[in-house]
């Protein structure tokens, strides 16, 4: 079946950590857009321990129409990344159009882990955040740019966050995923001569299995990941306070899909050098590009006025507030400084 929103026919993708989750949502639409859709993750199979896998995954994508290829992986291993690689450009005549960096191993440490300061914590604690989801993106895409300079195109997205901006969950979280933005930024510097992009994707509050696990938990400390803390002040404090109440108030307002349309728009973008090295947000790409999410609504976005007021209670003001009002992005910067 080919999307109505652009056309992937004969396109090569390869998507991280796609057994689950917004990786799983991104496979479904780039293949269902006609590329061809490589998925990795370290559960090949469904078993009881798992909540996904990557066949799953590959019977959905298939089921719509797409042609979708599950490749065992563990990113945490060069050798299994380079295996992976080595097989993309053998089957696909060294082709490789689109690299999503999803895969992510520590989500589950961060949960199980809140309101522990990082010196309370091991220093294996980063490696099982920064591993897998940051290191893991920077080889991959050091393989896939291989690929795309010597064919001249090409485009690679990093999955990251607003933890790129400031503290949200800890301190290694934070870190890792600001290296991830600052990767994209840094990375399209040395890319650009070639004609291939590389860009930060931020989705949005995203209803993922393992979140509405988590954030509908009675765990201790779970109520903290959408509570403003008390030293986060002026503009950054409340916009890390919009970031969290989202998460749960509006959680089912962005399906993991919603980040593959973006994808999709990206990749089909003729214009796409323009983005490159940028961060870019699924919300206003979707404003931008035209498109809703697979339910037919437009998720909220965060930078939006009338969405800002609505989530801190000022119902009666963001009812009057025109929604194409937003926080300009020099705002962020300026809050984000560390002169």
């Amino acid at each position: 079946m080919k999307s109505r929103f652009g056309s992937l026919h004969g396109k090569v993708c390869l998507v991280t950590g796609a057994s689950r989750g917004i990786g799983k949502g991104i496979a479904l639409q780039l293949g269902e857009a006609g590329a061809i859709v490589y998925i990795t993750a370290r559960t090949l199979l469904p078993n009881e321990t798992s909540e996904g896998s990557l066949v799953e995954t590959a019977e959905e994508v298939e089921l719509r129409g797409g042609r979708c290829i599950p490749v065992k992986c563990d990113h945490a291993n060069d050798e299994d990344v380079k295996q992976l690689f080595n097989r993309i450009k053998q089957e696909q005549n060294g082709r490789l159009d689109v690299l999503v960096n999803n895969a992510y191993a520590g989500i589950s440490d961060i949960f199980n882990n809140l309101n522990v300061p990082f010196w309370k914590l091991p220093p294996e604690f980063w490696d099982k955040t920064c591993n897998v989801g940051l290191r893991s993106h920077y080889v991959a895409s050091v393989l896939a740019s291989e690929m795309m300079v010597a064919a001249r195109q090409g485009l690679i997205v990093n999955i990251s966050s607003g933890g790129g901006i400031g503290y949200i969950f800890n301190a290694s979280y934070g870190i890792g995923k600001s290296a991830v933005d600052r990767m994209a930024a840094d990375c399209a510097v040395e890319l650009r001569p070639y004609n291939v992009a590389f860009v930060s994707l931020w989705p949005g509050a995203v209803k993922t299995e393992l979140l509405t696990e988590v954030v509908h938990s009675n765990k201790p400390g779970i109520n903290d990941v959408v509570r403003m803390r008390r030293n986060w002040t002026g503009l950054y404090g409340l916009f890390i306070s919009f970031i969290r109440r989202g998460w749960t108030e509006w959680l089912s307002k962005e399906s993991p899909e919603f980040a593959g349309k973006a994808i999709i728009h990206l990749a089909t973008d003729r214009n796409i050098m323009k983005k490159s090295g940028r961060i870019v947000w699924t919300a206003d790409l979707a404003n931008e590009y035209g498109y809703t999410d697979v339910d037919g609504v437009s998720p909220p976005n965060f930078r939006s006025l009338k969405v800002c007021l609505s989530l801190t209670g000022h119902t009666w003001l963001a009812a009057i507030t025109p929604s194409f009002i937003k926080c300009p992005f020099w705002i962020l910067a300026v809050m984000t400084h560390k002169f």
